[in-house]
């Protein structure tokens, strides 16, 4: 990494992509070398070699989803880091972006030094979460018998989007047998016998979103 950190802003919002900018150009060693309104986008501009980190949001309305986008970067050798920042803190959408290589995951409310500290993690290679996210996690390590897994976490979110268990086998590429066994044993996990009080309970623990 040279010792200038170039970054990429995938966010499909104006005003957002203002802000990051305005603050993360008054740092010393960031410049901003290009933005992005789609996750398409980001794939694409984060190809060119020039950029170190790309600050990456999840939900960029219709088309490729954030963590879609931060598996394809990632997946390239030499490609750059993903630091996400997003709005969204549930399980589900932490997982699924280390999952698919993000090097950290950072709230769109933390402070400036906070971001810009991260930023420069993310630009070494190391871990950059923001507190709450390293909570989380560590949480789930030290309770692993009652924590969703990340499958599980998955047809659990598509549960809450109204799916049947047919559409859920589906979209996951899953058997309904199988997506039967998950449910009972996201059941067991939240202490619940129906899809709808898996969901009350999962959307107030924070392990998916509505």
């Amino acid at each position: 990494m040279s010792e200038r950190v170039r970054l990429l802003l995938a966010d499909d919002h104006p005003v957002v992509r203002a802000g990051l900018r305005a603050v993360l150009e008054t740092e010393p060693g960031f410049e901003v070398v290009a933005e992005a309104t789609t996750a398409e986008q980001a794939v694409e501009r984060a190809a060119h070699g020039d950029v170190d980190v790309v600050l990456m949001d999840l939900q960029f309305g219709a088309g490729m989803h954030g963590t879609q986008a931060t598996a394809q970067i990632t997946a390239q050798p030499g490609g750059p880091r993903v630091l996400v920042l997003t709005t969204y803190d549930t399980d589900a959408d932490i997982l699924a972006a280390i999952e698919a290589g993000a090097t950290g995951y950072l709230l769109k409310d933390a402070p400036p030094e906070e971001l810009a500290a991260a930023v420069r993690t993310a630009a070494a290679g190391r871990s950059a979460l923001a507190p709450a996210i390293a909570m989380r996690l560590m949480d789930r390590v030290r309770a692993p018998g009652g924590v969703l897994s990340p499958r599980e976490t998955e047809v659990l979110q598509l549960v809450a989007e109204g799916l049947s268990n047919q559409q859920i086998s589906q979209r996951l590429f899953l058997s309904q047998a199988t997506v039967k066994s998950h449910l009972v044993h996201i059941y067991t996990k939240l202490g619940v016998d129906s899809r709808t009080a898996a969901v009350a309970v999962a959307t107030q623990r924070g392990i998916i979103r509505r």
